[in-house]
């Protein structure tokens, strides 16, 4: 069974191997996920994905990073943080994701998420459109 909590020193080693196995998320160093709103989807006994925020505001939130282990996507695992987010942010929330990633994409329009604008060359490595993308709750 799925379980969202807030993540700790001790998921760090599993978060760091989704995030090498995750081309499309960004790397940072995983140790400064603790310093944000740092959130994982625990499946049975083993870290499934992570989700990484910080608030803008009162109630607004921006989402920085999020990545799923290979073996559990596209079974609701990214869905369960970004709703877990989502609810800690009653306002709205912010973020942006690379051009080329169409199952993120699809994930966060399908969650009612709508492109705001694209910043071209944001990415590197290689160099890439962001889109930017808004979630309003009313």
């Amino acid at each position: 069974m799925l379980s969202i909590r807030r993540g700790s020193e001790e998921d760090l080693a599993a978060v760091a191997a989704i995030q090498s196995a995750s081309p499309e998320a960004a790397r940072w160093d995983p140790a400064g996920y603790l310093a944000y709103g740092f959130r994982v989807a625990v499946n049975g006994d083993r870290v499934a994905g992570f989700l990484v925020s910080r608030p803008l505001g009162l109630d607004e939130g921006e989402l920085l990073n999020l990545a799923v282990e290979p073996e559990s996507r596209r079974k609701g695992v990214g869905k369960a943080l970004v709703l877990a987010f989502l609810g800690e942010f009653p306002g709205g929330a912010y973020l942006e994701v690379r051009e080329s990633n169409t199952a993120a994409l699809e994930l966060y329009k399908s969650l009612g998420f709508k492109e705001v604008t694209r910043r071209p060359e944001y990415y590197d490595s290689p160099p890439e459109a962001a889109i930017v993308m808004k979630f309003h709750s009313c």
